[in-house]
């Protein structure tokens, strides 16, 4: 229903207002529901949707703001009529200033309404596309989304982001990166060298921690575009790198890696080449990688998946403080100081130079 209103033989279309406060933004849900539709077996057909109701709704948004701008005009009219006359103005200017903190809520909620809706089109959009992907490799690591769906379904023990799944992920991941740097070192050098980071086990927590940090820090965004894995992997790899390498400095006193001689360097600890490797390794972690992996602790079942976790996690902190202490006695020996107790003494015995040397063939002491 639109009211007319004619000043100086002009006439506007002034639409009724009700003081009822409309949220665009309350149209936005936060999570898609799942209507229980199986997700592998789900055959993906190319249909035309009809429009939806937020689409519906902006258009009608477009048509309400060509009738508010009339009524904006009529305002106008008002004012200058009044000013020029000089009339009481002070009920006409409490209404336009009503009128002005309307507008600006309604802009604040369009605004974070287009945000939502931009955000929930690049999620569809990129897990249809994981999906569809999957489905014409013969190879493929499941998409996020179905890694969500099978974990909802199956209320499984390390569903989402927990300790369970980041404890796996670290343990997996310093295993991995172990792995893979014996085999580059092989391919590169023609040799293989221990690249381990613990006395007991091919595990190196560098790659577990920045497995975890890397998760953390996208998980948010696993349904979203490789451009924000992109450059994501690139901040958290570099933050780690640089606060562990001073962390080892400070407290070690030895260094894993040196980066002096490489271009773009800062204080030798990161520099931008392998910036860019981490901003790879992002996109490479949340599209392939990670869905892996989650695919895999997907497998162990929910009766002991906890007590495995909980083993594995005290042979883990068993291991991380036998390599600081040993770690420590051997810079302690590098220095020329003698042990001084029968706990030194032991280690001495068991974890020699020599042995230390095979196990961090790069660690450097200053």
């Amino acid at each position: 229903m639109k009211a007319e209103s004619t000043k100086d033989n002009i006439t506007y279309k002034i639409p009724e207002r009700e003081d009822k406060e409309f949220d665009v933004s309350s149209l936005v849900t936060e999570e898609p529901d799942i209507d229980g539709t199986d997700i592998e077996n789900a055959e993906i057909t190319d249909t035309t949707a009809p429009k939806n109701k937020l689409e519906h709704l902006s258009e009608e948004i477009i048509d309400f703001e060509k009738d508010t701008r009339l009524l904006l005009n009529d305002y106008y009219a008002e004012l200058i009529d009044k000013t020029e006359k000089n009339e009481e103005t002070g009920e006409l200017y409490d209404s336009i200033e009503r009128e002005i903190k309307s507008l600006k809520n309604t802009a604040s909620n369009l605004s974070r309404a287009r945000k939502r809706v931009a955000i929930m089109a690049d999620e569809l959009s990129t897990s249809f596309n994981d999906v569809r992907k999957g489905r014409r490799l013969v190879i493929a690591p499941p998409a996020n989304i179905e890694i969500d769906y099978k974990e909802e379904k199956t209320k499984h023990f390390a569903q989402g982001i927990n300790f369970y799944k980041l404890f796996l992920i670290c343990f997996i991941g310093s295993f991995a990166g172990v792995i893979v740097e014996l085999l580059w070192c092989l391919i590169r050098n023609g040799y293989v060298e221990s690249r381990s980071g613990l006395v007991y086990g091919p595990f190196n927590l560098l790659y577990g921690a920045g497995a975890v940090a890397l998760t953390l820090a996208l998980y948010k965004y696993r349904n979203r575009n490789a451009t924000i894995s992109f450059f994501g992997g690139m901040l958290v790899g570099s933050v780690l790198e640089y606060v562990v390498s001073w962390g080892q400095e400070t407290f070690l006193g030895s260094r894993s890696w040196d980066y002096s001689q490489i271009p773009f360097n800062l204080n030798g600890r990161i520099c931008l080449l392998y910036s860019v490797f981490w901003g790879i390794l992002g996109v490479l972690w949340m599209k392939i990688i990670y869905p892996s992996m989650a695919n895999i602790i997907l497998q162990i079942p929910n009766k002991i998946g906890k007590v495995v976790t909980w083993i594995l996690c005290a042979f883990m902190i068993f291991n991380i403080a036998v390599t600081i202490a040993t770690t420590y006695r051997w810079s302690q020996r590098v220095e020329g100081n003698p042990a001084d107790n029968v706990f030194e003494k032991f280690i001495d015995e068991y974890f020699p130079n020599e042995r230390m040397e095979k196990i961090f063939a790069n660690m450097k002491f200053d």
